[in-house]
């Protein structure tokens, strides 16, 4: 994502998330849950429980925007054994995320295949 370049920081939100939710619901995630500002320009990454669709939540000063991805056939690797209920993530595991790679083993998850 072009979007997202020189990012203050990228937190990642261990437990899976209800997919219903959208912005509101987000950001009151990120600060009664996590207990961090969902203004400060941070990005905040969610998953669903099937581990193919991401939320990405950022404040770019004007108001939220909430960008979605959705794997047709594969699923993130989504790294559930942490300690804390958050993980924060530089800007390159943020990219490898978004391609394909596990963020704490570096490996390729899934290939990308084009129809």
């Amino acid at each position: 994502m072009i979007m997202f370049q020189e990012l203050p920081k990228v937190y990642l939100y261990r437990d899976f998330i209800d997919f219903r939710k959208s912005i509101n619901g987000l950001s009151a995630v990120v600060e009664q849950q996590m207990e961090l500002p969902s203004t400060d320009g941070s990005v905040f990454v969610f998953c669903n429980r099937h581990r193919n669709k991401l939320k990405i939540l950022y404040w770019d000063k004007t108001g939220f925007a909430l960008w979605y991805k959705q794997l047709e056939r594969d699923k993130f690797k989504w790294p559930t054994k942490i300690d804390s209920e958050h993980m924060v993530l530089s800007e390159q595991q943020f990219h490898w995320l978004l391609s394909g790679y596990d963020v704490v083993g570096h490996q390729r998850v899934f290939v990308e295949s084009y129809c």
